[in-house]
């Protein structure tokens, strides 16, 4: 039997669990390259990020130096300090350059395109110092676009780079990058030989450049991949994902099944696992008595878990939860931060309905494991959807999602039904953007609450569903294999 080649593979991205993240990126670059490096030892995986000043100091001592340098970006002649440490077999990186990236926030800052310029042209930079040349440069959205522009345009004639491959990974379309053509040569050291690569709907577009300019363009689930060739759910790159279609793959995320895993989780009330479901109402109490709700087994807990933004589906909540709330005897828990007029709502039902409902307008990791813990019913209505974590997240700790068939949570959650005694599916799902649809699904996952024996069946089916990196990693795997 021949020898598996030895494949070396950098992921490049701006934000990777547990150092500092934001939202579902960060759980992916977390977790994927240890699925990976754990699929096939033989490779050699290694991932690179900012080094932010939210990294901990538990983190930071652990790190050495690997290298100090200097990163010219244009007319900038900038410091660069590159450390790393190991976790799970895979190598992390850290670019640090203090004036970028000590801020209070990842994200969201005025000269975010020059921050990340900067974190791109380093990772290329860096390749020399360290003396690694990736065979696979994988980089991540639009804050990691440029390390494939940059490979593509300024980098691949060079020793040592002329031979890497690229892949790009779009996780959420609707963050493209996008900024105004004076600022093309002077912040991202590109020249007007690139305009034509760069520029889409007459401005920089990054994830247009990175798009174009990869081997391969991967995104989070098929039936994304699907629905970014359409008008409604390209955000305006319709027409440059048509032409690229060929490179096209949809390879679905999976979970950390050592992080979320209610069996030995030490974050919750009472650990449990398939076998021992009765431990999740333990859970349900705790929190209950927490939030000062009523401690009432008999009652189902309703619960979400997300950004409060319109593309959740939360206008569609909004028109039915008022009536979900009078006309059955459940409570719904809500962890998230928003739009204003979203937390505004859920604060203001709270107040209709003080017996039923609690809004917490909060981030809070821990506490949305034990959210997960304690729920039984699991609100994700998404309008659109990339992959999307929490269904997942949600199955794994026993909670029944109710999700619309969009994107990745097509993809993960079917619908429930039972043929000759036999569960089908794991979970409820609807397919219009409607909210008559989603109340008669939430009534539909509350009724069957209270048939104690079907609701464990589905229980057992859902907590039994393989949602880990296990698949997933393989098929990112065979697709690397192509490119070489």
């Amino acid at each position: 039997m021949a020898k598996a080649k030895k494949q070396k593979i950098l992921f490049v991205g701006g934000e990777a669990l547990p150092f500092a993240a934001t939202g579902g990126l960060g759980d992916v670059l977390g977790s994927l390259p240890a699925a990976v490096a754990a699929a096939a030892p033989e490779n050699d995986v290694r991932v690179v990020m900012p080094l932010y000043a939210q990294i901990g100091k538990i983190w930071r001592e652990q790190m050495k130096e690997e290298a100090i340098f200097t990163v010219q970006l244009a007319w900038r002649n900038q410091y660069c300090g590159v450390y790393s440490l190991v976790k799970d077999g895979v190598t992390y990186y850290f670019i640090d350059n203090e004036y970028y990236f000590k801020r209070d926030t990842l994200y969201g800052c005025f000269d975010d395109g020059e921050r990340y310029a900067y974190f791109c042209k380093a990772v290329m930079d860096m390749m020399p110092e360290i003396k690694f040349y990736p065979d696979v440069l994988h980089a991540h959205d639009w804050q990691a676009a440029l390390s494939v522009v940059y490979l593509h345009t300024l980098y691949r004639r060079a020793p040592g780079y002329e031979n890497m491959r690229s892949v790009f990974t779009i996780h959420n379309i609707e963050y493209q990058g996008k900024y105004d053509f004076g600022i093309l040569q002077d912040v991202f050291a590109l020249n007007f030989e690139q305009y034509s690569l760069m520029n889409y709907g007459g401005c920089i577009n990054l994830m247009k450049g990175a798009i174009q300019s990869a081997d391969i363009v991967s995104t989070v689930s098929p039936r994304y991949a699907e629905e970014i060739c359409t008008p409604e759910y390209s955000h305006g790159l319709y027409h440059c994902l048509c032409d690229n279609a060929y490179k096209l793959r949809g390879i679905l995320n999976g979970i950390d099944y050592t992080y979320y895993n209610p069996a030995i989780d030490s974050v919750i009330e009472k650990n449990f696992d398939v076998k021992t479901i009765k431990g999740k109402y333990a859970n349900k109490t705790a929190l209950q008595e927490k939030l000062g709700l009523p401690t009432d087994e008999k009652i189902p807990m309703l619960a979400i878990i997300s950004r409060l933004a319109a593309h959740k589906g939360l206008d569609l909540i909004s028109e039915i939860a008022y009536n979900l709330m009078e006309n059955n005897d459940a409570q719904l828990v809500v962890l998230g931060k928003g739009e204003a007029r979203y937390e505004q709502f859920f604060l203001s039902l709270q107040q209709q309905f003080p017996g039923k409902v609690r809004a917490l307008i909060e981030y809070d990791r821990d506490l949305s494991k034990r959210i997960y813990a304690a729920c039984d019913i699991f609100l994700m209505p998404s309008k659109s959807e990339p992959c999307g974590l929490s269904q997942m997240i949600a199955s794994r700790y026993g909670a029944i999602p109710v999700t619309r068939e969009t994107g990745g949570l097509y993809d993960s959650i079917k619908g429930y039904y039972e043929a000759d005694g036999e569960v089908i599916g794991n979970g409820f799902t609807f397919a219009n953007y409607s909210a008559d649809e989603l109340r008669e699904r939430c009534e539909a996952a509350i009724a069957l609450y209270h048939r104690p024996r079907k609701r464990r069946a589905l229980i057992e089916k859902i907590m039994n569903t393989d949602f880990s990196w296990n698949v997933s990693a393989n098929s990112y795997l065979d697709m690397y294999r192509t490119l070489l």
